[in-house]
């Protein structure tokens, strides 16, 4: 369990738990301990057919554990037991998985920092989040107030 002092001090740094992450969050930076990394594949760009290698690795701190996506040279800077702080990152939904993605204006590098049992129980990847339409009724969650005169 994380004391309140701790966890208030560190979003101070700006920096956020695993286990606060939900689907389209934007400029997340968090530093988790990575678990394991899957083996890489190659993906083609739906855009021009572009070739990429991507690879998966399992991250987590404290609160929770999620899928992290590395792509091209990141596949092969990381292994087990890395602490890596990730800054500029995003998460995103893919089959209504959740996944934590440092992107192109990300930044992912390793850090000497402790992070001490991280939690698998709380794997937020293995949670089924369903994106509801903008077109759908209940898709608006912001509704414009109607000015009253």
């Amino acid at each position: 369990m994380v004391s309140r002092d701790a966890f208030v001090s560190k979003m101070s740094e700006g920096y956020m738990k695993v286990g606060a992450l939900k689907p389209d969050f934007m400029n997340v930076n968090v530093v988790v301990k990575v678990l394991s990394v899957g083996l890489p594949r190659v993906i083609f760009s739906r855009r021009n057919r572009s070739e990429h290698r991507v690879a998966e690795a399992f991250v987590g701190d404290e609160t929770g554990s999620v899928l992290l996506t590395l792509w091209g040279d990141q596949i092969g800077r990381f292994k087990a037991g890395d602490i890596l702080e990730i800054r500029n990152g995003y998460t995103s939904l893919l089959k209504g998985s959740l996944r934590l993605n440092a992107g192109g204006r990300g930044m992912v590098e390793k850090v000497d920092k402790e992070i001490g049992e991280v939690n698998t129980k709380n794997n937020l990847s293995e949670q089924i989040h369903i994106k509801t339409p903008w077109s759908e009724p209940g898709g608006k969650p912001f509704k414009k107030q109607k000015r009253r005169y």
